[in-house]
């Protein structure tokens, strides 16, 4: 599937939103703020995930203290780093967990 550009700004915005309303759901100090395609998750020991579409390339992207990541989208299985399949949300908790020293499993629908 090839989506266009108004296509791809809803998906990530889309999973902005199912971030958002996970992250509420905890109850550990992690705060976030959102603008324009970007998701800046702010960690209880000062550092930050930054999550942001790159539109020009059509993939999502994450950077954590642990390196950044890029995303492309399948039909069939999601979000996919660019480089080695594993999923976005699988990526994203991974992050979240090693920054927050703690393990975190955001569900996103």
């Amino acid at each position: 599937m090839v989506m266009s550009e108004t296509e791809f700004k809803d998906f990530v915005q889309e999973i902005i939103i199912q971030i958002e309303d996970a992250l509420e759901e905890l109850d550990n100090g992690i705060d976030y703020e959102s603008s324009d395609g970007i998701l800046t998750i702010f960690m209880t020991d000062k550092s930050q995930i930054i999550i942001n579409r790159q539109t020009a390339a059509l993939q999502l992207w994450l950077a954590a203290k642990s390196g950044g990541f890029h995303f492309d989208y399948n039909e069939a299985k999601g979000w996919q780093n660019d480089r080695n399949g594993e999923r976005f949300i699988d990526t994203l908790n991974r992050c979240l967990s090693e920054q927050a020293n703690e393990k975190i499993e955001l569900n996103l629908e």
